[in-house]
């Protein structure tokens, strides 16, 4: 099962990261390279990779839009496809732009409408959207003027809901219609639980910062009643025309699926995803000791191996799944540290060799040995507002040969796993390869004992799935 190292995806020059390094991790002597089908065969294949022709992404997104009503939207109507900066990342970004180039061509063809703005919001920062912007050439396809980047400082407009007044921004709900154009990716799993994740950005994405600050005042299952109350509000369904996501499981993009009822997008995405990043998730509590290597043009947490992100290992300590367990109702109340969001202990040592900054790290860096890789790193790092006397608790590196050699000494295991981007696939050393190996069916049969019990609770028949 265990193969030769495969590259991981590339990723576009950020104000927010170091330059990118042309030493990636993959190419680490030793690194190999372990299926995620190779080790669960039943988890959804993909029809998309890096590299592989988009035409397959284009003719999927044809296909799930021609059984959308789009007869709402009139000639003469203003239409805003509305995307978040993190669908660019996925797998080289490619997929989601071709689905948000199909969805253009779909509605001006469908419903004879010229007026097609794309709207691309970003998490925190002013530069995010525009880089985005700037490095797929989005204004040659929809048309210069036509793009705009917006994020939580930007202007805010008033929306009643069943729970009061919350600010969404301007720009998302600025023209007749806008479209959903979004993805299904497994992030924070540790926070949304598979409820109501494609309508979590009504909270955050699409939200002025001071609304999108309350998503992250319920470290628990119970905040998710509030991108339901903004989604639900009568402001925004007078806009909403309809959704379209692009479809993931840990092997890559499965698809694209698109619907006027984004709640029933909602339950598809859970089942399946119940179904397969679960069994990633399970692998990764499966790990009893390892180093961290942070490999990509993202935020550390948000980096991926095998499909799932940083953080969904970080935090790997117990069944964020299961909606009796303690800590998806009292979440950081628990008396019990481990009981909650606390650090994955199987985690002895982490090496930086190339991520953004804008994310605290201090605090966890004082928890875990970390290595960060280049003096340019070392620098960025010591301007991060968010990370203060982030080098005083690291080590520096020359060389990225050099902090592996570190962080496995510290951490005494040769157990060694990257976070580079990469779906299909784990790039990590041949002892853990060899470890997750000989875990996969004991994983397997636990996750087929308890997705039942994580259907259920969330309201879902196990028979008809």
């Amino acid at each position: 099962m265990l193969k030769n190292a495969i590259r991981p995806p590339s990723f576009y020059r950020s104000v927010y990261g170091p330059e990118p390094r042309q030493k990636r991790a993959s190419s680490l002597p030793g690194i190999v390279s372990l299926g995620v089908r190779d080790l669960f065969p039943n988890i959804a294949p993909a029809i998309y990779r890096p590299g592989d022709d988009l035409a397959v992404i284009r003719k999927a997104t044809e296909k799930a839009l021609a059984g959308v009503d789009i007869g709402m939207i009139g000639a003469r109507d203003t239409v805003n496809v509305v995307s978040c900066e993190h669908g660019f990342s996925i797998m080289g970004g490619e997929p989601y732009v071709e689905m948000l180039k199909t969805i253009k061509d779909f509605v001006q063809e469908r419903a004879s409408c010229k007026n097609i703005r794309l709207r691309v919001g970003a998490w925190q920062g002013f530069r995010e959207a525009s880089e985005v912007i700037d490095h797929f050439r989005l204004e040659e396809y929809f048309g210069k003027g036509n793009v705009a980047g917006f994020g939580p400082w930007d202007k805010g407009v008033p929306i009643e809901t069943e729970i009061g007044t919350v600010y969404g921004i301007k720009k998302v709900y600025d023209g007749d219609w806008f479209i959903h154009a979004y993805y299904d990716d497994a992030r924070e799993i540790h926070l949304h639980r598979y409820l109501h994740r494609p309508l979590k950005a009504f909270i955050t994405a699409f939200a002025r910062i001071e609304t999108r600050g309350l998503y992250h005042c319920f470290p628990t299952r119970s905040g998710a009643f509030l991108p339901r109350a903004v989604f639900d509000s009568p402001f925004v369904q007078r806009r909403y025309a309809f959704a379209c996501l692009l479809r993931s499981s840990p092997a890559g993009i499965t698809g694209i699926d698109a619907d006027n009822d984004l709640y029933q997008i909602d339950r598809r995405i859970t089942v399946e995803h119940l179904k397969d990043y679960s069994r990633i998730q399970e692998l990764f509590n499966a790990i009893d000791e390892c180093v961290g290597v942070v490999d990509g043009g993202r935020w550390m947490y948000y980096l991926t191996s095998g499909g799932l992100v940083f953080s969904a290992f970080f935090f790997a300590t117990h069944d964020y799944f299961d909606l009796s367990n303690p800590v998806t109702s009292a979440g950081f109340d628990l008396p019990d540290p481990h009981a909650t969001g606390a650090l994955n202990p199987a985690v002895k040592a982490i090496v930086i060799n190339q991520a953004w900054r804008g994310i605290p790290l201090t605090g966890i860096c004082m928890q875990i040995p970390t290595i960060l890789v280049g003096k340019d790193m070392a620098d960025m790092f010591a301007t991060d507002a968010s990370s203060p006397g982030l080098l005083d608790v690291v080590t520096t590196a020359e060389t990225l040969e050099e902090a592996v050699g570190l962080a496995q000494q510290i951490a005494k295991t040769d157990k060694l796993i990257v976070f580079d981007g990469s779906f299909g696939h784990f790039n990590l050393s041949p002892s853990l390869g060899e470890y997750l190996i000989q875990k996969a069916p004991e994983v397997n049969r636990k996750v087929e004992k308890l997705l039942p019990v994580w259907l259920k609770q969330r309201g879902i028949d196990p028979a008809t799935v």
